[in-house]
C-alpha cells in the first residue's frame, strides 16, 4: 500500500497515475477543503494532521511500503516528519516537488528567504502590497507591513475569510478567489487595486507561479519572492514520468 501525503495540485496528478496504474494507495490531507479537492481523484482518503507518531501508527496498520510527499514545499515540518517516520518503518519515501522557474532571474524579483526580509524590503518600497502567499501566515504580514494598504489574495472558504476578519482585513483588503490564476487575471488584479509591489512564495510552475510573476514583470511592479526552505531528501522527484518509472520498479508497491 502507498501513502501519499497531499492536498496540492502535485497529489492530484499523482492520484491519477496511480490509478492508471492500478496501485492500491491512500491519500492523507490535513483539512477538510484538502479532501474536497481530491475526491473526485481518490476514494480512499484521510483527513487529519499527522506527526511523526501519528504517521507511523497509520502506516503499520495501513501496511504502507511507500511514502510518497507530494505537501506543499513550504510544508517543512511535515515533510521532516515524514522522512523520520520512513526512515523508523524501513519504507521507501519519494519527495515529489514541482520545479521552480528561470524567472526568478529577472531583475524586477527580489529573492529573499523569510517573511521578515520580505516585510523589510517592503516597508521601504511598497504601499499598495499585493499578497499572493496564501491565508497561513498572513498575520505575520499584517503585523510586520506597517502603514501599509495590503491586498490578500485567499480561498474563498468560511474559515479563511474570518480569519482575514480577526486580522483587522476588511472587504477591499481581501480577493476571495480558488487558483491556478492566469497572467490576464493577475494582471487585471495588479491594475485593478493598483498594487506597486507584489509578495509571494516560490511555489513553482504547477502552482501558476510563472503567471504571476510575468503579469507583475509586465505591470513593472517589483516582486519579492519567499524563496522555498530546503530539506536535506533522501530523494526527490519532480517530473511525473520519473516518479511513474520509480513505482513500476518497486516491487512492494502493489
Amino acid at each position: 500500500m502507498i501513502l501519499v501525503l497531499g492536498g496540492t495540485s502535485d497529489s492530484l496528478k499523482i492520484c491519477d497515475l496511480l490509478n492508471k496504474m492500478g496501485k492500491s494507495y491512500i491519500l492523507s490531507v490535513a483539512t477538510d477543503y484538502g479532501r474536497e479537492i481530491s475526491k473526485n481523484y481518490c476514494k480512499d482518503i484521510n483527513v487529519a494532521r499527522l506527526d511523526k507518531y501519528d504517521m507511523i501508527k497509520f502506516a503499520r496498520k495501513n501496511n504502507i511500503t511507500i511514502i510518497i510527499d507530494a505537501t506543499h514545499p513550504y510544508a517543512l515540518e511535515v515533510s521532516q516528519n515524514a522522512m523520520d517516520a520512513s526512515r523508523e518503518l524501513g519504507v521507501k519515501y519519494i519527495r515529489y516537488e514541482r520545479c521552480s522557474s528561470d524567472i526568478l532571474e529577472h531583475e524586477s524579483i527580489i529573492k529573499v528567504d523569510s517573511i521578515k526580509e520580505a516585510c523589510d524590503i517592503a516597508n521601504k518600497i511598497g504601499e499598495n502590497i499585493f499578497l499572493s502567499t496564501g491565508s497561513k501566515n498572513l498575520g505575520q504580514f499584517v503585523h510586520n507591513l506597517k502603514n501599509k494598504n495590503i491586498i490578500a489574495r485567499v480561498l474563498p472558504t468560511s474559515e479563511v475569510l474570518k480569519s482575514c476578519e480577526s486580522l483587522g482585513l476588511k472587504a477591499h483588503n481581501i480577493v476571495a478567489m480558488k487558483g491556478p490564476f492566469s497572467y490576464d487575471i493577475n494582471k487585471h488584479l495588479y491594475k485593478f487595486y493598483n498594487c506597486d509591489l507584489v509578495i509571494t512564495k516560490e511555489s513553482g510552475v504547477a502552482g501558476g507561479f510563472e503567471e504571476k510573476l510575468r503579469a507583475s514583470i509586465d505591470s513593472n511592479i517589483k516582486t519579492i519572492v519567499i524563496l522555498r526552505p530546503s530539506l536535506d531528501y533522501p530523494e526527490k522527484i519532480d517530473d511525473i514520468e520519473e516518479l511513474n518509472l520509480q513505482l513500476f520498479l518497486s516491487n512492494g508497491a502493489r
